[in-house]
């Protein structure tokens, strides 16, 4: 006979925890809720000042030496930090864990640029979340518990496109940039969480604040009260992903305006990126844009690639399966691949490239000479943020897959840049990818 207590999953020689939350958490509840509150004493933060310290650091810790101080709303890691309590939860990770920054500091050290003082031109990263020793050192030193948001390091990478480029005399073997015949390549990394100024943030997008607060307040299904009743606090740690900056050449001359810059902006795709399903253009069109950063930086200019967390349009994995099953099941022609999409998830894309440029502000970059990329959301986000784009690079046709002619096809149609063929209609309507027929049943 099976016990009550076996069949909740504990054996019977172990007890339930209980009480397990006094072996975390010693001390009652503390909300910061409202502003006025005997704990709460926010250390200024004022977005745009004139130098860091004047600036202020950003703080969302709730560590006893800062909870008083929090000047944010949120919590660092972004999505990862769900992990981290659950780290806690679990005994692994201390409660009042503070890390140790020595010899964390970054690999390059960025120039400060105009737009790091400008409220509005950097609205959705810290400017000086790099480096926090440097700049908040005093914080750290007083127990005040500061994280940094950007990290900057080096590596060597090795992707199979770029090794193939070598073996075909495509990309040379510098030596720098380019350092072995397997096509092992250095680059410079900065990784950044994202931190938003929310009244910047609500003016890239053209909405009121209020509004834009309350909608992140009840679609994140109230998670995050002190959006709607701090509204001292300006700034905001969503827990989204963030963003990878890949440099070819010299980190320093990207925000060197004498110098070439070659560009690719590339959003998410796991099916694709890494796994190569070939239902899309994205991991052809990531690997062109590197090769190409390769050679502008080999030419002495400067490559970049960015690589943004917004799997699936922004949409998810989960919508986006969904779309692709509706898809192959309904007729995967062009002419239905955004209404496929719309039906689903409502819209076609929650991309909104407003924000994407402000890492480009950060950088310093102030013109782009090739833009590898098609996509007019990101063309016109850039030009409207006063950075022109001299040059756009489709992704070669001979690099397209098959099965995504849909895709590529009907983006054409929508608005994207091309030098080859574009689109009617009635075109759409003949451009259809691979079914289902060797599957399973395709009449449901």
């Amino acid at each position: 006979m099976t016990t009550t207590t076996e069949q909740n999953g504990l054996s019977a020689n172990k007890k339930p925890w209980t009480s397990p939350v006094s072996t975390r958490y010693a001390d009652r509840i503390i909300l910061t809720t409202y502003p006025g509150q005997s704990v709460v004493d926010p250390i200024p933060l004022k977005w745009g000042a004139s130098t860091p310290e004047e600036r202020g650091p950003v703080l969302v810790s709730r560590n006893k030496n800062t909870i008083s101080k929090r000047n944010a709303i949120g919590a660092h890691g972004g999505s990862y930090a769900i992990y981290n309590a659950l780290a806690i939860a679990a005994g692994d990770l201390p409660a009042d864990f503070r890390p140790d920054f020595l010899n964390t500091q970054p690999t390059f050290d960025f120039p400060i640029q105009s737009a790091w003082h400008d409220p509005m031109r950097i609205v959705s990263m810290d400017p000086f979340g790099h480096d926090i020793v440097k700049y908040y050192g005093k914080y750290l030193e007083q127990g005040i518990d500061v994280r940094p948001t950007i990290a900057v390091t080096r590596a060597s990478m090795r992707v199979s496109e770029i090794s193939e480029a070598v073996r075909e005399g495509r990309l040379l073997v510098d030596g720098a940039i380019v350092h072995s015949d397997q096509g092992d390549v250095r680059v410079t990394k900065v990784a950044v969480e994202p931190v938003w100024y929310l009244p910047g943030v609500a003016a890239r997008f053209g909405v009121d604040e209020a509004l834009l607060r309350r909608a992140l307040f009840e679609h994140t299904g109230g998670s995050y009260p002190e959006l709607v009743t701090r509204t001292d606090l300006n700034v905001f740690l969503p827990p989204i992903g963030g963003l990878t900056v890949y440099i070819f050449g010299p980190p320093e001359r990207v925000s060197d305006e004498n110098v070439r810059l070659a560009l690719r902006i590339h959003d998410e795709c796991n099916g694709s990126d890494v796994f190569q399903s070939d239902i899309c253009t994205c991991r052809p069109y990531l690997a062109f844009g590197i090769e190409e950063a390769i050679k502008e930086a080999q030419q002495g200019g400067s490559g970049v690639v960015i690589y943004f967390r917004k799997e699936g349009r922004a949409l998810g994995e989960v919508v986006k399966y969904l779309v692709y099953n509706s898809r192959k099941r309904g007729g995967d022609t062009a002419d239905k691949y955004f209404q496929r999409t719309e039906n689903i998830a409502g819209v076609k894309d929650m991309r909104f490239q407003a924000l994407m440029p402000d890492i480009l502000h950060w950088l310093g970059i102030k013109k782009i000479d090739r833009m590898l990329s098609m996509s007019n959301m990101k063309h016109d986000a850039i030009v409207e943020q006063g950075i022109p784009i001299h040059e756009r690079v489709p992704i070669p046709d001979h690099m397209i897959p098959t099965d995504s002619r849909v895709e590529i096809d009907a983006k054409i149609h929508a608005g994207y840049f091309t030098t080859g063929q574009t689109f009617t209609e009635e075109d759409l309507k003949n451009v259809k990818g691979r079914g289902w027929e060797c599957w399973e049943d395709v009449t449901h």
